[in-house]
């Protein structure tokens, strides 16, 4: 069975969609890493964000594992790495770049062949799982987002105001929704869960819900 966990940044996928795999007992595959691992090496190598070409041959020589809950690129452990405001800030170049994506998406499929598995990011229902038995959209407000993400922020030892953290998702919202390939929407048979107010054991009950009502039918 494939779970499809989408939604716009800072509505707790990550966590949510990790938990619920744990529950399960599913894979889980954290996409939105893999987009993020690649901007990491780039920034690394002193990539031209403005080259796309290179980028996408850059990615396709990346060996990205999702070995929940680490991340690990070419055998070094990235997870905390490309967690930081400056590698968010940079992912849409990876993200962005059909080339990248079609790379990605190959490769998520890959990964679910043959498993059960909860898989999270902005096009898993709508482009990469279109078939998935369970698609669920989940989503909070911008101020909620915002709130956790600074909150994720600070317990990493960054501190940015609430305010730039506000703008940054803001700016992601937009360029996730508009982006000609796999953009954020949620697909026509998706469930909507709001977490706005929700514990993360609550949101957890309620997407195991979602689930178990799906594997009944």
């Amino acid at each position: 069975m494939i779970v499809t966990i989408d939604g716009p940044a800072g509505a707790g996928k990550s966590s949510a969609a990790k938990a619920l795999a744990r529950r399960l007992g599913f894979k889980f595959l954290d996409t939105g890493a893999m987009y993020r691992a690649v901007a990491l090496v780039a920034i690394r190598r002193g990539h031209d964000f403005s080259q796309a070409q290179p980028l996408i041959e850059l990615a396709r020589g990346l060996n990205i594992e999702l070995a929940s809950p680490r991340v690990m690129v070419d055998g070094e452990d990235v997870s905390d790495a490309i967690r930081t405001l400056e590698i968010t800030s940079a992912t849409h170049y990876a993200a962005d770049n059909p080339g990248v994506r079609e790379l990605m998406v190959e490769r998520q499929r890959q990964m679910a062949l043959g498993a059960d598995v909860v898989t999270e990011g902005r096009d898993q229902g709508t482009v990469v799982f279109p078939e998935a038995e369970c698609k669920i959209f989940l989503t909070a407000s911008a101020e909620e987002r915002a709130s956790r993400r600074l909150g994720e922020l600070r317990r990493r030892g960054e501190h940015p105001s609430l305010e730039d953290v506000l703008e940054q998702q803001n700016q992601r919202d937009l360029r996730d929704s508009v982006r000609k390939c796999g953009p954020l929407k949620k697909a026509a048979d998706a469930i909507e869960v709001v977490t706005d107010g929700m514990t993360p054991d609550e949101v957890l009950a309620r997407l195991e819900a979602v689930v178990r009502s799906k594997m009944r039918h």
